[in-house]
């Protein structure tokens, strides 16, 4: 028997016990759950406002992982790895693997969203999407495919050191953002409402500067703290449509403009503006399987620093209790992490 936490209905998380299925097919792997980052879509989907999902569903992609057993093809990873697991499955290839792009495949199937996922003891998962290293902990490993949004943003918009960074939303994915704009050395601000999380940002990721939009014109801000200019690169990390919308006046003539959140509905901009200043805008979807090895490489070095983002912190059996406060803004999470072993 195992443990695992169902998410029934939105706001009904429930502990339960099930049989531990130990049955692998060839290029899978059985792993045991050491860590669990709660992340965005976990708390949208408690919340029952998270698109594309069902329920009932056992959450969690982001995970620190043991590997115990593998299955006969498998040969990327061996028993005793301690690995990242990157969530994007694609159930068979589409045009856009073809194309060298999983992350956004017609056939993806995200571990914990679209199929049930880490917040259990144990879990088998197709070996191929195990990323291992021998120097990190299971709180690092449960953090690195949070970053690898941040990080799949930061190369889809081929940031430079020159360029100028803004990063509106200072929640875990905008966090994760500015964290390589910042290894970048591009100049970076961040913009949000909350001033708990502006003074974090500056406290522990040392952005180069801040807007709280509540008690500052954004435009007049932004071209004190750009020295006249604005922005040449805008992440919008908030998936809130009124700011995603507002978010085309920000960027520079000739910028760019990213949007790593989403949300159920359309957007929509002024015309003449987006033509006038020739922007260009992308959509930023999941990550890359190299983005993984590239920021595990990172923290391994030292270049990216970790410490500061678990703010809160459980064992799976309290979970249930504690879920709720953690999605509370004045409880202040930054990240929460659940110990399963």
């Amino acid at each position: 028997m195992m443990k695992r936490l169902i998410l029934n209905t939105p706001g009904d998380l429930q502990l339960i016990e099930v049989e531990k299925d130990e049955h692998l097919e060839q290029d899978q792997a059985l792993v045991k759950v050491h860590r669990v980052g709660v992340c965005g879509t976990d708390i949208h989907a408690f919340g029952g406002n998270q698109p594309f999902f069902s329920y009932p569903r056992v959450l969690g992609h982001e995970l620190g992982l043991e590997v115990i057993k593998v299955g006969a093809g498998v040969t990327n990873v061996k028993v005793g790895d301690k690995c990242s697991l990157e969530p994007y499955f694609n159930t068979q290839e589409g045009q856009a693997v073809r194309n060298g792009k999983p992350n956004c495949g017609e056939y993806i199937s995200v571990f914990g969203v679209h199929a049930d996922g880490g917040m259990q003891e144990f879990a088998k998962v197709p070996a191929r999407y195990l990323h291992s290293s021998a120097k990190l902990s299971y709180d690092q490993l449960a953090l690195v495919e949070t970053l690898a949004i941040g990080y799949h943003a930061v190369q889809r918009a081929d940031t430079k050191r020159s360029d100028k960074v803004l990063v509106i939303g200072a929640g875990p994915i905008g966090l994760a953002t500015m964290q390589f704009t910042k290894v970048l050395g591009a100049q970076t601000v961040v913009m949000d409402v909350n001033q708990d999380r502006l003074d974090f940002c500056v406290d522990k990721m040392g952005v180069d500067g801040t807007i709280n939009v509540l008690k500052e014109q954004p435009e007049e801000r932004l071209k004190t703290l750009f020295d006249g200019d604005l922005p040449t690169i805008v992440f919008d990390a908030t998936g809130n449509p009124k700011s995603m919308m507002s978010a085309f006046q920000y960027p520079s003539h000739g910028g760019k403009l990213v949007f790593i959140g989403l949300f159920q509905g359309d957007v929509n901009f002024h015309d003449p503006l987006f033509h006038k200043k020739e922007l260009t805008l992308y959509a930023s979807r999941n990550a890359m399987s190299v983005d993984f090895d590239e920021i595990i490489k990172l923290i391994e070095d030292g270049k990216v620093d970790t410490n500061p983002w678990i703010t809160h912190r459980a064992p799976m059996d309290q979970v249930p209790e504690v879920f709720a406060s953690w999605t509370k803004p004045e409880t202040k999470v930054i990240k929460a992490m659940i110990e399963v072993s």
